[in-house]
């Protein structure tokens, strides 16, 4: 696998340095070795569309001992989550920008992640859209591949048809089996009570969110 790091070197303002946690592009079909991604042999978390790294940044200072490996298309997006992280000082991260389905279709060794995190994924509220939705049938197949057995998938979202296809989508697969989702805060307390923008935004305007967690059963 190729892996091209940020061309600038520097985040949007230019003041922070962000070469040693973003990487730029996904091509090439050799798998990605972990420990010598991270320099560190430790659990592997990924998250499908960053956006702007709340999360990412959230977890891995809560989770010195697991590694995150953040996925995001938008490279505005990927390279603001990647100064965030950047500022915390956090080196148990990197940010790969790119497209999630390339990302899951080559480089990701088959049993070697422990919890894949989707948190309010596009919906593409256009019928003729939908195709483009990333909950489909190939994406939990790489899931289940991905994960290592007793590894989650974790997901959640405000759009409570999307939700519910992808309750029926996965509700066919018996390598996945629902567990209860961790419980979140009250959106009282500051950034770290929730796990996305998004969320943030949707809670404090009193919108529903829809969360699940899924374990996987074999090996």
């Amino acid at each position: 696998m190729t892996m091209e790091s940020s061309t600038t070197g520097s985040d949007i303002k230019g003041s922070v340095d962000i070469d040693s946690t973003l990487i730029e592009g996904i091509v090439g079909d050799r798998p990605i070795v972990w420990r010598e991604l991270f320099s560190a042999d430790r659990p592997v978390e990924i998250e499908v569309g960053s956006g702007k790294g709340l999360f990412l940044a959230n977890a891995a200072a809560r989770r010195p001992d697991r590694s995150f490996v953040g996925l995001e298309v938008s490279r505005k997006y990927a390279r603001e989550a990647a100064a965030r992280i950047a500022k915390a000082g956090l080196t148990n991260v990197k940010l790969m920008r790119g497209d999630a389905r390339i990302f899951f279709d080559r480089p990701v060794p088959p049993a070697s992640v422990e919890t894949i995190h989707v948190y309010f994924p596009d919906p593409w509220w256009k019928r003729r859209h939908r195709k483009r939705r990333i909950f489909n049938d190939w994406f939990v197949d790489r899931v289940i591949v991905s994960l290592v057995r007793g590894g989650e998938l974790r997901l959640a979202t405000d759009v409570s048809e999307y939700y519910e296809s992808i309750i029926k989508l996965i509700a066919r697969r018996a390598e996945l089996i629902a567990v209860d989702f961790p419980e979140p805060g009250e959106p009282i307390a500051g950034e770290a009570d929730y796990l996305t923008n998004f969320e943030r935004k949707y809670r404090i305007e009193g919108r529903s969110i829809y969360r699940a967690c899924y374990q996987k059963t074999n090996g």
